[in-house]
């Protein structure tokens, strides 16, 4: 307890607390119509192709959305950017409470919320911005845990969408986005680092293959964690005939275990290296994913299974990280940026390869083993890369090296 407190002034609590509830409040938004989603298409009557299309387009947006606002926020300042972006979050959902009356309009919805979900990296910046390094990756992970989220959305939309409609949650949600606003208002303050990185350096690590590595790793991590995330609610309803609120109730369970365990993922990593780490959590996302698609008939094992699932994803997210600063020693934040960017982009694979499954094979079970298969290719790639990490920039099994200087990481880092 008093190591924390030493953490809390050694930068501004206010500020991190602040960066925390906009990045839950904005997550909570971003994957609204997935908590929805059954709501949505008993009204418009869709299809399976039809609901996992409708899921994605929210997450797709988000993830391209990410970079515009961090080119924002280099020029108007995080939390202006932040204040901009729930400002525009609160107009979008305006307009879901008064103007959707088709699926297309649901679509362009999706478009608009995905303005929330290009928060990840002016949260975590604003976040930590005040803290020395050494208290970074702690105030960094204080900020990402905001991607519980979910648990809000799949937890209070299906009894809000029941009670009032689904249409009124949007204006629900757009009310209560206020409470980050003015939190962030009245306690945020700018943070003193200044950072202004051009196109080029913000896309820097895509132009080496350790950089491309690492985004497909967390396409299968995170991207599988938003994108399982915002489809059980339509698989819990579909597969097992649960009711609407009952579905987001069990994926509430899950979610609340990819959130958890991401810390508990960085905590393993630093003692037993985050390649470990990542080769025994792709292993079981792959093994998992394949069981659950095996379950469909049995939902007190499908929803254990899916617990497991998300744990394994949040552990993955959370020994993905551990690996950044170790490979990028000078520009973790930039690099980090770039990887959570494209690894959003993954979440879009899941509702989309679940909904053909459906729809064409007639069982969900295809899209599981698609998104198994993608597991066991990061995890081939993974044993292939590490060979040379190993003897780079990582001790053996990805921990830190003891030995190495941050200049000697960093020599090497621009040699590569």
């Amino acid at each position: 307890m008093a190591g924390f407190r030493t953490f809390l002034k050694s930068g501004h609590a206010p500020t991190l607390f602040a960066a925390f509830l906009y990045f839950d409040f904005c997550f909570a938004v971003w994957v609204l119509n997935g908590a929805m989603a059954p709501f949505i298409s008993e009204a418009f009557q869709l299809t399976a192709a039809q609901k996992g299309f409708m899921i994605s387009v929210p997450i797709l947006a988000g993830a391209l959305m990410r970079f515009p606002l961090g080119i924002l926020a280099q020029y108007i300042g995080r939390k202006n950017a932040a204040l901009v972006e729930m400002g525009l979050i609160v107009l979008a959902l305006a307009y879901g409470y008064f103007f959707i009356s088709s699926y297309d309009h649901v679509l362009a919805m999706g478009v608009l919320l995905g303005i929330a979900g290009a928060s990840f990296g002016v949260a975590l910046s604003l976040g930590s911005g005040w803290f020395p390094p050494k208290y970074k990756g702690l105030a960094m992970g204080i900020a990402g845990a905001g991607n519980s989220g979910t648990v809000l959305a799949v937890l209070f939309a299906p009894p809000l969408a029941t009670a009032y409609g689904w249409q009124t949650v949007y204006g629900l949600a757009a009310f209560f986005m206020l409470i980050p606003m003015v939190v962030m208002v009245v306690f945020a303050k700018e943070p003193p680092d200044v950072e202004h990185q051009t196109f080029r350096q913000h896309i820097a690590c895509l132009f080496e293959k350790d950089g491309w590595a690492f985004s497909l790793i967390y396409v299968v991590t995170f991207g599988g964690f938003i994108g399982l995330a915002s489809f059980l609610p339509t698989y819990f309803h579909d597969q097992f005939g649960v009711t609407k609120v009952e579905a987001g109730q069990l994926t509430m369970l899950a979610a609340l275990m990819g959130s958890a365990v991401r810390v508990v993922g960085g905590y393993i990593s630093d003692r037993v290296g985050g390649i470990n780490t990542l080769s025994g959590v792709l292993v079981v996302v792959a093994i998992t994913l394949v069981l659950c698609g095996l379950a469909g008939g049995s939902l007190t094992a499908t929803t254990l299974l899916f617990m497991l699932c998300f744990a394994a994803l949040g552990a993955g997210n959370g020994a993905l990280f551990q690996l950044v600063p170790l490979r990028w020693p000078v520009t973790t934040a930039v690099a980090g940026s770039m990887i959570g960017e494209v690894g959003a982009l993954g979440g879009g694979f899941i509702p989309n390869a679940m909904g053909l499954s459906k729809q064409y094979a007639g069982t969900y079970l295809w899209g599981f083993v698609a998104f198994a298969l993608l597991a066991v290719v990061m995890l081939f790639m993974l044993r292939v890369m590490q060979i040379r990490w190993t003897r780079t920039w990582a001790e053996k099994g990805g921990r830190a090296k003891g030995t190495a200087t941050l200049s000697s990481q960093a020599n090497f880092a621009q040699r590569s």
